[in-house]
């Protein structure tokens, strides 16, 4: 008994590591599927859990008439291996974060200020949508399409976080229409004419 008991109190002195606590992110390195490397402990700093831009308002002068303002590992190294990540979303009078998916993270969204209509569509084609005020909050589920739209003649706010550090972002009709996939090919897969692609690559900077 006593040597298992002299074992246990050894192991209880041995100096500790708190290599396994987190993982701040090595921005100088790359990013993998499984995150950045880390940096060295010596040189791990408070700000690198903090973030501040969430803060500050996002600018909507642009065709979407929305900003989203992310604080993902990129932004905030601290984040890195948790599993957890933000952004701020502005959206002016009429503005919209148009159809989109997250490949890699679910969306929990919270509005801040004014009223967004928000939803998502599952892969059965179901439709799950409604507008929210300041204080409530939706679920996106990973991968699914989903969108935010500002109806209302006053600007609107919400703060997102996700379920990853990184969780991408696929913006539909940006990925159709702002690249140079010829437009005959997106004629075919999209069954929109050819004048309306390319009035939306135009719109969009696509070429093709």
């Amino acid at each position: 008994m006593l040597p298992i008991l002299f074992l246990f109190l050894s192991l209880l002195l041995l100096p500790s590591s708190h290599a396994a606590d987190f993982c701040v992110a090595d921005l100088t390195g790359h990013l993998t599927p499984s995150g950045y490397e880390c940096k060295e402990e010596s040189s791990v700093t408070t700000d690198d859990f903090v973030f501040s831009g969430l803060g500050v308002p996002g600018n909507t002068s642009n065709i979407i008439k929305a900003a989203v303002t992310p604080a993902f590992v990129a932004q905030f190294p601290g984040v890195n291996g948790l599993g957890i990540s933000a952004a701020r979303l502005d959206l002016a009078p009429r503005g919209v974060i148009p159809l989109h998916t997250h490949p890699a993270a679910s969306e929990f969204l919270v509005v801040t200020q004014g009223t967004i209509c928000a939803g998502f569509i599952s892969t059965a084609n179901n439709v799950y949508y409604k507008t929210l005020k300041t204080g409530d909050s939706m679920l996106f589920p990973q991968g699914l399409l989903h969108f935010q739209v500002n109806g209302d003649g006053t600007k609107a706010m919400a703060i997102v976080s996700f379920s990853s550090p990184s969780p991408g972002l696929q913006i539909t009709a940006f990925a159709l229409f702002a690249n140079n996939l010829p437009s005959a090919l997106v004629e075919t897969v999209t069954f929109l004419d050819d004048a309306e692609v390319k009035k939306l690559k135009k719109l969009l900077g696509g070429t093709g």
